[in-house]
């Protein structure tokens, strides 16, 4: 019986799979298309999800094929009347290593992610649809499309906006969606544009926007959105208002109309969701595809130890995330502000009401020993006593710190207490001794 089946293989299924490969636990990754994406969709990596990412083993082809967002340039016709940035272009630190939002097209993102699986030895079964979901005690059962009936001990939705999963898991999706809202994505081709500034028409007085041309790095062609065009014409809408462009190729083209959901449940039994299965966003503030990367992130490690204590905590951690980052994002949309910064960065996310984070900074995401975190294992912060467990890396303690700190395998403050109750604190929730001994 395989131990997880994740049905899904965009970011966040691809981060799942990663996460519990490097664990050694038995997965299978379905994904109803016939073969991967090829238009940019999602595009901005948030310095958090950097840092998962680095924890991954990409984070150095991510940069080195990616690129810092350019800085805005907006016209009246061929005319620049403004330029500046969305953001401050920031220099690492040690508690923030990769501070600035990277621009990377979705389909790459995905292949690195593929490949970094295949390194692992798993890979993505394209064609594969999941027609039914069924569960009991013991497992889930998946039925397939091809009649195959899979048999799991647990199943991931990581399927989008309109999973089957969720849907057979009876799980509801409140919100809306907003017909009238209407945005045009396509990757263009034209020789008329610089590629060093993100390209804008609009009104700045009415705060509008026709359409934005940004240029992809490492490819030879630009993202046009289009957040409310009149008609579906591109190339018209771009003679229009720029009458010196010429847009010599269409390559892809989709058309998104905004929604605002969140699932009522984040788990059914046996069955999770993560990532646009869970929750739908406007695309505002680039938040969307990093959520779902930090849902698979948070999940991982919990499937891999697998005490229902622990998985119990995936609900309320993540849910109370995807609150607020829908709350953000919809704000950002509805004022059509496009700043970038610390609000969007996903760096002050927290855990601090949940049932695994215990002590005065107990939830908190730990802004140091970025290379001691990287694996599987747990960290313990603490001067070197008797009674630590002999598996644990034990590492110096931050400045001031009082006590000791355990840091989850996802780079949060699970435990900050006093030593004397650190097993019971493993103990209520299933975390034994072979949990710290992972490679790091």
């Amino acid at each position: 019986m395989t131990n997880v089946l994740i049905v899904g293989s965009g970011p966040t299924g691809l981060t799942l799979a990663i996460e519990l490969a490097r664990r050694g636990v038995d997965l299978r990754l379905v994904e109803r298309s016939p073969e991967p994406p090829t238009g940019v969709r999602g595009k901005g990596l948030q310095p958090r999800t950097l840092e998962v990412f680095d924890d991954l083993g990409v984070i150095d082809e991510i940069l080195a094929t990616g690129a810092t967002y350019p800085g805005l340039r907006s016209y009246a016709g061929d005319k620049v009347v403004w330029e500046g940035r969305m953001d401050e272009l920031r220099e690492p630190s040690a508690s923030v290593p990769y501070p600035n939002l990277i621009m990377q097209p979705q389909w790459r993102t995905e292949r690195i992610l593929r490949d970094r699986l295949a390194s692992l030895g798993h890979h993505v079964e394209y064609g594969t649809e999941v027609t039914g979901v069924e569960q009991d005690q013991d497992g889930v059962t998946a039925t397939l499309a091809t009649g195959e009936r899979v048999r799991s001990s647990y199943l991931v939705g990581a399927d989008g906006g309109r999973s089957t999963v969720r849907k057979a898991a009876g799980i509801g999706f409140a919100g809306e969606t907003f017909d009238s809202e209407r945005m045009l994505l396509a990757d263009v081709r034209t020789g008329d544009l610089d590629r060093d500034h993100w390209h804008a028409w609009g009104s700045l007085d009415k705060q509008t926007v026709h359409f934005t041309l940004c240029p992809l790095p490492g490819t030879g062609v630009f993202q046009l959105v289009a957040p409310h065009p009149g008609h579906d014409d591109l190339v018209a809408l771009v003679a229009e208002h720029a009458p010196h462009v010429r847009i010599e190729e269409i390559v892809w083209r989709s058309e998104y109309r905004v929604n605002i959901r969140l699932a009522a449940r984040f788990r059914a039994g046996r069955v999770f969701l993560a990532g646009d299965a869970a929750h739908v966003h406007s695309p505002a503030g680039g938040q969307g595809l990093n959520t779902g990367v930090q849902d698979a992130y948070n999940l991982g490690w919990k499937l891999a130890i697998g005490s229902e204590s622990l998985l119990e905590t995936y609900e309320d951690e993540r849910k109370a995330v995807a609150e607020h980052v829908l709350g953000l994002s919809t704000r950002l949309h509805r004022e059509g502000d496009h700043r970038r910064g610390d609000d969007t960065n996903q760096l002050g996310l927290a855990y601090l009401g949940s049932a695994l984070s215990a002590g005065e900074r107990g939830g908190e995401r730990l802004g140091a020993y970025f290379a001691e975190q990287r694996g599987t294992g747990f960290l313990l912060l603490a001067d070197p006593a008797p009674g630590l467990p002999p598996q644990l890396t034990v590492l110096p303690p931050l400045d001031g710190q009082r006590g000791v700190m355990l840091v989850r395998p996802d780079g949060y403050i699970g435990y900050h207490g006093d030593v004397s109750g650190l097993s019971a604190y493993l103990s209520g929730f299933g975390i034994a001794a072979p949990a710290f001994s992972a490679a790091r």
